[in-house]
């Protein structure tokens, strides 16, 4: 199929690439000229495993070209994918404002029958609003056009997307249409060999509502678990073996279970707003997806309380090496990271950082952390280490799983270490000599 894929941020890049990958001819658009010529040149604006590869394989084949323009390749396409970004507005809400944009250019220069897709998260009742602007649009053409907008949200892990995309364990399609619905079909067919059971057809409003269902279920286990953490460390009970406890009943799983600093990235904060918000402007008060919020606002500062709890509130003096950025490992997304947090509360009482993470320091120089006093970034996790008075683990990368403990001693002033992931196992690290901080495990029970 001819496709054409309007944002090339995460989603689309990988949503385009990947299409492109099974065949299909795709043009993605965007309006940032640099960025498009980057493309074409086969330098990729984020890291994702596997993406750059992918992307120049297929610019090389001719199955995937970037482009500014949207007018020709709309005219020339079986579907268009809306892909851009729908930002946190300030009530909470999200911003359609990019959505509408598109529809309306979709509006402006289509030139046959074409089915659009909304990729982007979006709320419930925007495929009615993306619709409604193409019909302005070709009213004041003085032309019928047909069309279908349609949802289909994006599960992407941020980290794991070219897997996720190439191996979905579903597609959610939302559309009322038999014949879009069936188009929609063979367009993922090839991503199910084996099986069409897990492409799910529903109507437009369910799958919109799936999307942030999806995302507000996921980080409630998250910040249930730790709240469940700070109580385990008041009683005197240990996190660690309670989540092997509950994650043992099929019911519960194993993930999303596991104790840390709270979660971040593009999605989980944006969206579990975005629910409450529409919950809120329909007359219904949220309260648990509310709570989940307030939990995990409060979470992100939990390591930096064990900070303060241990060395008092004035850091002056103090130097912490810090280890992960990113709100997760596998990317250089800093996006709601609780790192961000954390180092500007030491920072804020006077104390020295010296942080490094595998691919996240550009986004923290140039934007995250630009311009915060005594933060400092080292080439190596060892180099962090020289001279600090402890380690904060606040990611958990590969790299980061078996250290060497003896070398950390060595570059350490203290053998002190708290860690926001639990990584570590605490009766090893005591058996080292460690001062072995963790989420929902008290020290004095350690």
């Amino acid at each position: 199929m001819r496709l054409t894929v309007i944002g090339t941020g995460y989603v689309g890049l990988v949503t385009g690439t990947c299409f492109a990958e099974m065949g299909n001819k795709v043009t993605c658009v965007d309006i940032d000229e640099q960025k498009i010529s980057n493309l074409n040149n086969g330098i990729i604006p984020i890291y994702e495993p596997g993406l750059e590869a992918m992307v120049q394989g297929n610019v090389a084949n001719g199955t995937l070209r970037f482009d500014t323009e949207l007018a020709h390749s709309i005219g020339n396409c079986d579907m268009a994918f809306i892909a851009v970004g729908t930002p946190m507005g300030e009530d909470g809400s999200a911003d359609l404002k990019y959505v509408l944009q598109v529809a309306q250019s979709i509006g402006e220069h289509m030139q046959r029958p074409l089915i659009v897709v909304d990729k982007s998260t979006v709320p419930v009742g925007t495929a009615d609003k993306v619709k409604a602007v193409i019909n302005q649009e070709l009213d004041k053409r003085k032309v019928h056009m047909d069309f279908h907008v349609v949802s289909n949200p994006e599960f992407l892990k941020e980290g794991d997307a070219i897997s996720d995309f190439m191996k979905p364990d579903r597609v959610v399609v939302g559309t009322d249409n038999k014949e879009t619905a069936e188009k929609m079909r063979q367009l993922y067919a090839p991503f199910f060999r084996s099986s069409m059971d897990r492409l799910i057809t529903m109507d437009v409003r369910s799958a919109e509502m799936t999307k942030y269902v999806a995302n507000a279920m996921l980080a409630t286990k998250i910040s249930f678990m730790n709240e469940v953490a700070n109580i385990c460390e008041l009683v005197g009970a240990d996190v660690n073996k309670v989540r092997i406890g509950i994650g043992s009943d099929s019911r519960i799983g194993y993930s999303f279970i596991y104790p840390g600093s709270g979660y971040g990235g593009s999605c989980f904060p944006k969206d579990v707003k975005a629910l409450k918000k529409a919950a809120e402007q329909n007359g219904y008060e949220a309260k648990l997806i509310g709570a989940v919020e307030a939990v995990n606002d409060a979470q992100k500062l939990v390591i930096a309380e064990k900070v303060i709890a241990k060395y008092g509130h004035d850091l002056s003096g103090k130097t912490f090496a810090v280890w992960g950025l990113a709100f997760k490992p596998g990317t250089d997304d800093m996006r709601e990271a609780p790192a961000i947090y954390i180092i500007k509360k030491l920072v804020s009482l006077g104390a020295k950082v010296i942080a490094y993470d595998p691919k996240a320091i550009p986004e923290a120089q140039h934007f995250y952390l630009k311009d915060v006093p005594n933060l400092v970034f080292a080439d190596s996790k060892y180099e962090a280490l020289t001279e600090a008075d402890a380690l904060l683990l606040l990611t958990e990368w590969k790299e980061f799983r078996a250290p060497d403990f003896m070398e950390i001693q060595s570059k350490l002033k203290e053998a002190v270490i708290f860690d926001g992931r639990n990584q570590y196992n605490d009766e090893r690290m005591l058996a080292l000599g460690f001062e072995y901080h963790q989420i929902g495990k008290s020290l004095k029970n350690s």
